[in-house]
């Protein structure tokens, strides 16, 4: 017995598994000859990680090097570090990384540790740490949110995780649910998961290209304790599925995905609404959020749970109280239809409409990879240290997409595709 099968839980699939790391190898990433891969993920997530490399170098990776996390060691800050600790982050790593990303270095982030880490810590210094790392993070993120190289993002189901979905089962019976739950979701449930996304991303770009061919100035969104619109900012284009990178390579940035999506206008947003699913975010989980917007600024936030802490994020700069992306989703989306909360917004967020607070990607302009950074605040992209997904969307609530002159145009009713 290998050491891999040895660490492997034995209620997820291993067979599973490997179709995962290859589709995230050739898929997500798209990983080409002689280039170099930089991952993220938490040590649990280590059985994946190593089948990631396998199938990096299979596919001609030059160097794979992984940077790990633990639980326990993210929680002894909290407990036992000075407070001044609570303003620090290692500039120094993701400066270094800004340099990886630089030189053409493929990103992959792994998600898997508990999503309710930090529930119960001090909530002003889960603020100011990540506030910290965001900023230090920054040069790294310009790289992420610029499309400059091919990224991806993907899950493993860790067993804290999992409790946490599945309350009332056995760990096991939890880990083995939440495996075929994101097999499934990251469509490696069947004998040929490469074809699968190739004809998933057909139908995005299809949903995208009519978008794109509207040229809508605004969405206006309507249901329950929504009536909002949200401006579209000037050159806009829709994305979805695989996209190109400006390092020329065409990748799946998230998987699982079934949005298509595009930057706002981040001073004409105008309206109020209110969530359709709960947040989860460092560890809080932050419930019936209702927001009211003027000019594109949030003016009034309240929510029903977490509101202390959402208050915390809307201050984080001024870009925070501001969209920095809105995707539609429909209702009958494979997630929605699972009635499954992960409390992990890459799975949430393909559930349901949603909007992003803070920062926008430049590659939902046209040419955004030409335009420089004024550019695009100019033609409404916001910038912002934080980008957090929440969910609006559900099958009450209709879209019209509104031309220049006033006309509309039915996008969504009832939550489906109109």
């Amino acid at each position: 017995m290998t050491m891999h099968q040895r660490t492997l839980p034995a209620s997820i699939d291993p067979v599973k598994l490997d179709r995962l790391a290859e589709t995230a190898v050739r898929v997500g990433l798209n990983l080409q000859p002689g280039q170099d891969l930089f991952l993220t993920a938490p040590v649990v997530a280590l059985p994946l990680v190593r089948k990631i490399a396998e199938h990096a170098y299979k596919a001609g990776a030059g160097l794979v090097t992984p940077i790990f996390s633990d639980e326990e060691i993210t929680l002894a800050r909290y407990r036992f570090a000075p407070d001044e600790s609570f303003d620090k982050a290692p500039g120094w790593l993701h400066d270094g990384v800004a340099k990886a990303f630089a030189t053409n270095t493929a990103r992959l982030a792994i998600v898997g540790d508990t999503p309710m880490l930090m529930a119960g810590q001090d909530a002003a210094k889960v603020s100011r740490a990540s506030k910290a790392n965001s900023m230090a993070y920054q040069p790294a993120l310009e790289k992420i949110a610029g499309f400059d190289i091919n990224w991806n993002i993907i899950a493993y189901p860790g067993a804290s995780w999992a409790r946490e979905v599945f309350p009332g089962d056995e760990e096991d019976v939890a880990v083995g649910r939440l495996a075929e739950a994101i097999f499934a979701a990251s469509r490696v449930d069947n004998d040929d998961p490469v074809a699968a996304w190739a004809a998933h991303n057909a139908a995005l770009r299809t949903r995208s290209q009519w978008l794109n061919g509207q040229r809508f100035h605004a969405l206006h969104f309507s249901g329950p304790g929504t009536d909002l619109t949200i401006g579209l900012a000037e050159g806009h284009e829709w994305q979805g599925g695989a996209s190109t990178a400006k390092n020329g390579i065409t990748c799946n940035p998230n998987i699982p995905t079934e949005e298509v999506f595009t930057t706002p206008h981040a001073r004409r947003v105008d309206g109020y609404v209110s969530s359709t699913k709960p947040l989860s975010y460092q560890g809080t989980l932050i419930d019936e959020i209702s927001v009211r917007f003027e000019a594109g600024r949030i003016v009034e936030a309240k929510a029903a749970r977490g509101e202390e802490v959402l208050n915390k994020v809307l201050d984080t700069d001024e870009g925070a109280r501001r969209l920095g992306e809105v995707a539609l989703v429909p209702h009958s989306s494979p997630i929605s239809k699972s009635g499954l909360l992960f409390f992990n917004t890459l799975f949430d967020e393909n559930a349901s409409c949603h909007i992003a607070l803070g920062q926008c990607y430049s590659k939902c302009f046209v040419d955004g990879a030409s335009l420089t950074p004024e550019q695009i605040a100019a033609q409404g992209g916001n910038k912002s240290f934080i980008h957090i997904d929440w969910m609006i969307g559900s099958d009450k609530v209709d879209i019209d997409g509104v031309h220049a002159d006033g006309r509309r145009v039915p996008v969504f009713r009832k939550g489906e595709w109109a």
